[in-house]
């Protein structure tokens, strides 16, 4: 197929790690563990809600790069440091994801960064109208 192409949002954690926020090959989107910083200004909050939702728009605006929303996604891991701070994110997790209902997996792992509280990685797959 051969349908192969980057998504980048402009995080400096593309440039100096090289990769790509996501990933499109065929009907399928990849997009990388994504976190709380505003990429605009590579600023993140305190607060974990807070950090959910900037993970949440900075995924949204990969999927729609993509061609795809979050109606396609399929798959989706939680990677957080603190496991308490997981169910503080269910009421926007289950906005994105109630209809959807992607298979999806919690994990408590350390992250790259101390400030980091949610790591949050999904896959797609778009469909053909």
């Amino acid at each position: 197929m051969g349908d192969r192409r980057a998504v980048l949002s402009g995080s400096t954690f593309e440039e100096s790690i090289g990769y790509a926020r996501a990933v499109v090959d065929g009907d399928w989107v990849f997009v990388s563990g994504t976190t709380g910083f505003d990429y605009a200004t590579m600023t993140i909050s305190d607060d974990v809600v807070e950090q959910v939702e900037q993970c949440l728009a900075n995924i949204g605006a990969a999927l729609t790069e993509a061609g795809c929303s979050f109606a396609d996604v399929v798959r989706v891991r939680y990677l957080v440091p603190d496991p308490a701070d997981f169910e503080p994110c269910w009421p926007a997790l289950r906005r994105t994801f109630a209809d959807v209902r992607p298979a999806a997996t919690m994990m408590s792992v350390g992250l790259a960064d101390p400030r980091m509280r949610i790591e949050i990685e999904v896959t797609a797959r778009r469909r053909h109208s």
